[in-house]
């Protein structure tokens, strides 16, 4: 990717993420992009279209996600025979799921964000009725990496370029006085030898803040428990039960955490990643079982490939009911099918729910008399009594 030591320039960022149905989140490479042609001199813009594109001479366009859609044309800028050729960059995780793609230029990586770039968007959107709430992390975020790397290589995680965690940036690179709070994209933290040094530096800030990517318990320690629970932290702390192989360093882990921490505590649980079968399905509700148990919430995390499943309608299910925490709170898996199934006016009609439960309970009864009447307020036992 070529950055272009230009002034006077009319310069389109893309964010295509957001042209493709949107997203929570401002794309970080894209604010520090920005800061850097402004400072050049140029004329900078977050166009919200792939139409007048012409009109630009540098076109940088940026994709988080490998499921978003970019039209073909837009690969033909920087290829014109006729008229002048384009600047043109393109970069993020969605374009290259493997590695991440090549890094910003240090000089880019390290400017302060333009925080800015997303103001007219967000104007627009909250003056048409949106909810100012749905834009918070426009608005009132401070964003960036305190560490980078993780030395796990994960297969299904794109966060594979790096075999170490090292020191990134200082919060001076990123943190603003005028956004009230803090969130971190750090892809292993917990892996970090600086961990204690970056929470004290967040928390000195006065400022709540919060690491958006699942956290790693399973490097837990007592040390660690302690130091992160007794912080400004914003919003629920999260972490990550991907594999059943783990169930037991987990709950270690858990008993450590618990001990130190009760706010809400959710993990990411993956789902139709090592099968599609009846085999990860039991798998998956043996995880929750556990994360009931010990009062946390799952967030089911479901692998594209469960797309591929014969089970896939479960799949969307258990979704549905464990990323809803006030109804996984209250009711069990059968219990959210037959009040989907309750909802339905139709004679005779069975709603998707109530027939991916019935179908499966079918063929594999004992999964179905093990796990499907389990509920969250009679397993939690960290509800009504210390952290012991």
């Amino acid at each position: 990717m070529r950055y272009f030591n230009i002034k006077g320039k009319r310069i389109a960022l893309i964010d295509a993420d957001l042209i493709d149905g949107g997203t929570r989140h401002p794309n970080l490479a894209l604010m520090k992009i920005s800061t850097y042609y402004k400072k050049l001199g140029n004329d900078v813009e977050l166009v919200t279209s792939y139409f007048g594109l012409d009109e630009y001479d540098v076109i940088s366009i940026s994709c988080v996600f490998s499921f978003t859609e970019v039209p073909n044309f837009i690969y033909r800028y920087g290829k014109q025979k006729n008229g002048p050729k384009k600047g043109y960059q393109i970069g993020g995780t969605g374009f290259f799921p493997v590695d991440g793609g090549p890094d910003l230029p240090y000089e880019i990586e390290h400017e302060m964000p333009d925080y800015s770039l997303y103001d007219d968007y967000v104007e627009g959107k909250i003056s048409n009725g949106g909810n100012r709430a749905k834009y918070s992390d426009y608005l009132d975020y401070s964003i960036g990496f305190a560490t980078r790397g993780c030395f796990r290589k994960c297969e299904f995680c794109v966060n594979r370029k790096y075999d170490r965690v090292f020191t990134h940036s200082p919060l001076i690179e990123f943190v603003v006085e005028d956004r009230p709070k803090i969130y971190l994209w750090d892809d292993n933290i917990m892996a970090s030898s600086e961990f204690s040094k970056i929470i004290n530096k967040l928390n000195n800030t006065g400022k709540r803040f919060q690491f958006r990517q699942g956290l790693d318990i399973r490097l837990m320690t007592e040390s660690k428990a302690k130091k992160l629970a007794d912080v400004k932290y914003s919003g629920d702390y999260i972490f990550a039960f991907d594999h059943i192989e783990d169930k037991e360093l987990i709950i270690k882990k858990l008993k450590i955490w618990k001990k130190y921490c009760r706010k809400t505590t959710k993990l990411y649980v993956l789902t139709g990643y090592d099968s599609q079968d009846e085999v990860d399905i039991e798998n998956t509700f043996e995880r929750i079982k556990v994360l009931m148990e010990y009062g946390c919430l799952p967030y089911i995390m479901r692998y594209e490939d469960y797309l591929n499943s014969e089970y896939k309608s479960l799949y969307i299910q258990l979704a549905r009911w464990c990323n809803q925490p006030a109804i996984f709170k209250k009711m069990s898996f059968r219990q959210f099918c037959i009040a989907n199934q309750k909802y339905v006016k139709t004679e005779g009609y069975i709603c998707s729910s109530y027939k991916a439960m019935l179908g499966f309970e079918e063929k594999f009864p004992q999964i179905a008399n093990k796990y499907f009447d389990l509920r969250f307020e009679e397993l939690n036992n960290y509800r009504r009594r210390n952290y012991e």
